[in-house]
């Protein structure tokens, strides 16, 4: 009963502030935000206003796309921490020859590394590269399960960032800014697109690897965009959401009727105040009570056969990245628009042998190389790779140098954050299968040919979706934003 009281005086005051007078005047300025709400990208603002007083409208309706799109959903799978695209699919012969010696000193000469200091001894590529498929493409032992799958894959061997730093890399990556408060990449899709599934949210997050993104949950957020669009983190372990099991002593209809009750209640407020954050607690309250049912059942793999529990390399009841790779199926499978990935220790400084690129990463590898790989193999055997978008990466990229921590040389073998160069790569509907775009230089420092941003990367999955990534914005503070900020363009040679 406290509570209560404290929410109502709360009200109260609120209803004593300029935003509430100007909210109140009438839905030519109420109706606004409702407007943007219901789809900046596709209403005239006559048709926002005159749509204000629908309080019955869902922010999670299906929306046409701007064009007709080339996929229906993404899978993004996010290796945090980044890992060293020299061991991995930037071969580099050239590099090994230099293995021990100095760094060449214009590699060092005004420029800033996370770590090294000095000049640092160049390290040599520890993977066995060899090119595999009908493409040709090179990929190292690290990875035999996607050697088998390259002829599927469109590598971007120059793809370079602004960041060096994993936080505001890892924003930029999925925001569009280094900065905290901007939409992700997740949750424009699903703004754009609403939810083929009204039982499941449109964009799910699942973590592995013990940590958290070191960005934190802001990659998949909302940002300015209303809260019913960001990732619903869930769990591979106990309730997938947490408090989605109704309490002890509270059956599901007096559930029900207490939502009922509390969505009167904020329909009412809403009637007032004309408040577009209503309707997204409206729409979340609902949403919840149905995910009671669809998320545990969507969520688990018992049903699975055992053969494709093998083919992930999933054993029952554990919590693991390969788990979360055939979840991903699942979701996408049951309409999910966005399923991020999201994988923590991929951060190979060379500081203990877990943290070493000859030892660290290979065992990174060895979790999750069987697992990626029978996603892409599970998607096109049942049809969805055609009509998804799986994409593979890091916040940047490794240094060709050996990182030597405050000029000290480390005890293992390790590279220092780098964004100059990095491979990214993509596979599914609207991409070229068995295609490998960009060149660095010879010893693997930088992009010489084709190099393609962290905007252009954005852009062009946008497009894929069925968007125009300079004409896909959002009205906030006075301006239209969009996921690509002022920059991006499609990377055009990578469609099919």
């Amino acid at each position: 009963m406290e509570k209560l009281l404290k929410e109502l005086q709360q009200a109260e005051l609120e209803r004593q502030t300029r935003r509430y007078f100007l909210q109140t005047l009438g839905a030519g300025v109420g109706g606004l935000g409702l407007g943007s709400l219901l789809g900046s990208c596709g209403y005239s603002s006559k048709e926002k206003i005159a749509a204000a007083p629908l309080v019955s409208a869902d922010p999670m309706n299906v929306r046409m796309p701007q064009f007709a799109p080339k996929v229906k959903q993404v899978i993004y799978i996010h290796m945090a921490g980044a890992p060293s695209q020299l061991e991995l699919f930037d071969y580099k012969p050239e590099l090994e020859k230099y293995h021990g010696k100095d760094c060449p000193a214009e590699f060092l000469e005004g420029k800033k590394f996370a770590f090294i200091k000095g000049v640092p001894k160049m390290l040599g590529p520890k993977g066995q590269f060899a090119q595999h498929g009908q493409s040709g493409a090179w990929v190292s032992d690290y990875l035999p399960y996607l050697q088998t799958a390259v002829d599927d894959v469109s590598f971007l061997k120059a793809m370079y960032t602004d960041q060096f730093n994993h936080a505001p890399a890892q924003l930029l990556m999925h925001t569009g800014s280094a900065r905290l408060g901007r939409p992700s990449l997740g949750a424009w899709t699903v703004y754009g697109l609403g939810s083929e599934n009204r039982n499941l949210p449109g964009f799910i997050v699942l973590a592995s690897g013990g940590k958290q993104p070191d960005a934190g949950k802001s990659v998949w957020g909302s940002g300015f965009l209303p809260t019913v669009y960001q990732g619903v983190q869930c769990r591979t372990g106990g309730d997938p959401v947490l408090y989605v099991s109704d309490p002890q002593g509270m059956n599901r209809d007096i559930r029900k009727q207490t939502i009922e009750a509390i969505n009167e209640i904020n329909k009412q407020t809403y009637e007032e105040v004309r408040d577009p954050e209503i309707l997204t607690r409206i729409s979340q309250y609902e949403m919840a009570f149905r995910m009671q049912m669809s998320v545990p059942e969507v969520m688990d793999v018992s049903k699975e056969p055992r053969y494709i529990l093998d083919m992930y390399g999933v054993q029952a009841g554990e919590g693991s990245f390969a788990m979360n790779c055939l979840l991903a199926r699942k979701l996408v499978e049951n309409g999910v628009r966005f399923v991020q990935l999201f994988d923590w220790g991929w951060d190979t400084h060379g500081t203990s042998e877990d943290g070493s690129v000859e030892v660290g990463l290979r065992n990174k590898c060895l979790a999750s190389d069987q697992a990626v790989t029978a996603l892409l193999k599970d998607l096109k055997m049942r049809g969805l790779l055609d009509e998804t978008l799986v994409v593979w990466g890091g916040e940047f990229g490794r240094t060709p140098m050996q990182e030597n921590r405050d000029g000290q040389v480390l005890p293992y073998s390790g590279r220092d954050h780098h964004l100059e160069a990095f491979t990214v790569w993509m596979a599914g509907g609207g991409v070229k299968k068995g295609f490998s775009m960009g060149e660095t230089d010879p010893l693997g420092y930088a992009g010489v040919k084709d190099r393609t941003h962290v905007h252009d990367l954005q852009a062009t999955i946008l497009h894929l979706m069925g968007f125009n990534h300079e004409k896909f914005t959002y009205p906030f503070q006075g301006r239209n934003f969009r996921l690509t900020d002022t920059a991006g363009k499609i990377i055009t040679p990578v469609l099919a």
